[in-house]
């Protein structure tokens, strides 16, 4: 995976990727989530490009982003955004990731056929190149929304998933919890080798799969964005399209064919899912705890 050149402002990264004549013609601002600034610049030779940008403090984030984006392109299965530069401008404390501006079409016919075949082959790519030490993780963190996302690698799926996934979610929000709910916790996280099963391969996942983190691209067809990325079971991250409201159902159909799923998934669905209800009651506050603690109760 390539590394992306870093630059000191973010006119001098144009004028280096376009040309000394090039200059910012127009901008305007883009909605991009809660956590960073994004504006599509149009440029003075027509071209336009897709800009993020953060203070220099949460550099990281871009850097993940990178790793992340330059990941699932590996995988030469689904579309992503082409990266172009990111910076660091003392300047302003800013820190900023430029990338091709998606400016979208009508969607292909098949679109949800073809997205649901996609993912099932990224699901199924080799993934020897993203973990060096064990099967599951990633070579480096990243982040999952603003919060931090460990990746340690594991030989096991279910320890990654306890000791990677669950147990540091709890931890950043013990707050919410008391005596009791402490120890169904606990009890959950001994019982995860009963309720979760180990993969027949691991995957590359996106890892924050849910409607708004994919785009319809510049071919119509589903591009994905925003990633979150590990190497874990293929069921985590069909899980999280269910989370907000399910995918339609072509596109599942479509995955089904090409990586059939065991059966037992829908009764671990909701497990996986635990793993963001708990990042939302981390980054949003106690309007996830009744969620957070119903989930923990049906497996308990």
């Amino acid at each position: 995976m390539t590394t992306l050149k870093i630059y000191n402002t973010l006119e001098e990264g144009i004028k280096s990727f376009f040309g000394e004549s090039v200059t910012i013609k127009d901008e305007s601002y883009v909605s991009c989530g809660d956590i960073n600034e994004a504006k599509c610049l149009k440029l003075s030779n027509g071209e336009r490009i897709f800009v993020k940008s953060n203070s220099i403090a949460n550099s990281d984030f871009f850097a993940s982003e990178e790793l992340g984006i330059s990941a699932i392109d590996a995988t030469d299965t689904i579309q992503v955004p082409k990266l172009l530069f990111r910076g660091e401008d003392e300047s302003t404390g800013k820190s900023f990731l430029a990338m091709e501006y998606i400016s979208g079409a009508d969607r292909v016919k098949s679109f949800w056929e073809v997205f649901g075949q996609s993912l099932a082959a990224m699901h199924m790519a080799d993934t020897g190149s993203f973990v060096s030490d064990g099967k599951f993780g990633f070579d480096t963190k990243n982040f999952i929304g603003a919060s931090f996302q460990l990746n340690t690698p594991r030989d096991s799926w279910i320890d990654f998933f306890r000791e990677c996934r669950l147990d540091p979610q709890f931890k950043m929000t013990e707050r919410y919890f008391d005596d009791s709910d402490v120890k169904k916790i606990l009890g959950l996280l001994d019982r995860l080798p009963e309720l979760l099963i180990e993969p027949d391969h691991p995957s590359l996942l996106h890892g924050d799969l849910w409607a708004g983190n994919y785009l319809v691209g510049n071919d119509g067809k589903a591009w994905l964005i925003d990633p979150a990325v590990y190497v874990g079971h293929s069921e985590a991250d069909l899980a999280m399209t269910e989370l907000f409201g399910r995918f339609p159902a072509g596109f599942y159909d479509a995955y089904y064919t090409f990586n059939p799923i065991d059966p037992g998934y829908n009764d671990r669905r909701d497990l996986y899912n635990l793993y963001h209800l708990i990042n939302h009651l981390n980054l949003f506050g106690g309007t996830y705890y009744s969620a957070v603690i119903s989930t923990i109760d049906y497996y308990v």
